[in-house]
């Protein structure tokens, strides 16, 4: 089994002084490729730092929408040039945040819009952070219809006509550990509407330990096989199935080799 988590954040607290040890547990329980996130100007530079020194580590830039009313365009133009590194596979996280509402809602816009145009130049896939704001997130994403190469709805929430909307504009959908929780039937359910060529996995770590592990604490990608077993489950297959299945999703969406 050789697991891709496809969104971590190995430079954050908690697993940035411990990285080698970390992926180390990660291969040994079959997690062996990794993507991790950038969320703003200073962990892009640390994740760019971090990619170019691992073979099997690739790396995702972008603003959070938490942040999004502290960029400027310099830091936009930081980013499209940092983007074009070939170990970024993609743009983001990058959305809509209106649960928290760390920044005003048409700043959150204006940066969305941003990465997306930068995305949509350089063909690279996007990965959209949506909470509270499905409705203007897809309303947005509606005006890049077959600009953007590969779109993925990460740490998904959705109930089943959102999903079914996302799958409909032809979009990937990945879980972390709250599909495992055991008040999470409804996000349960909702799974197994996905197709396996449109599903993906993630620790979104340091957060979210899945069942049976929440109280490890920091989440790292060795407790994805947690996630992947339960999905593996919800589709009734094994998990080797599953594991082969969705990463050859995962390589084909972020185009790793």
């Amino acid at each position: 089994m050789k697991l891709i988590d496809t969104h971590s954040h190995l430079t954050f607290e908690g697993l940035e002084n411990q990285v080698d040890d970390v992926l180390a547990r990660g291969v040994e329980a079959g997690v062996t490729r990794w993507i991790t996130v950038g969320t703003d100007k200073e962990h892009n530079e640390k994740v760019l730092s971090l990619v170019a020194s691992h073979e099997n580590l690739w790396a995702g830039l972008g603003y959070h929408p938490h942040c999004a009313s502290d960029i400027t365009d310099a830091d936009m133009e930081l980013l499209k040039k940092q983007a074009h590194d070939a170990k970024v596979v993609a743009l983001g996280e990058c959305g809509l945040d209106y649960y928290y509402m760390n920044s005003v809602a048409e700043s959150q816009k204006q940066i969305f819009l941003q990465h997306l145009d930068i995305a949509a130049q350089l063909q690279k896939p996007v990965i959209i952070h949506t909470r509270e704001a499905f409705e203007d997130t897809m309303s947005i994403l509606d005006g890049y219809a077959d600009r953007l190469k590969n779109v993925v709805f990460h740490c998904f929430g959705g109930d089943s006509e959102q999903t079914q909307q996302v799958l409909d504009c032809g979009f990937h959908i990945s879980f972390t550990g709250t599909v495992t929780f055991k008040r999470s039937e409804a996000l349960r359910e909702v799974a197994k509407m996905i197709p396996l060529d449109r599903l993906m996995i993630e620790t979104d770590c340091p957060y979210i330990s899945p069942h049976p592990v929440r109280n490890i604490q920091p989440n790292e990608p060795a407790l994805l096989v947690h996630t992947a077993q339960c999905l593996a489950d919800v589709h009734g297959i094994s998990l080797d199935e599953f594991a082969q299945i969705i990463t050859q999703t995962s390589e084909q969406f972020f185009g790793l080799q």
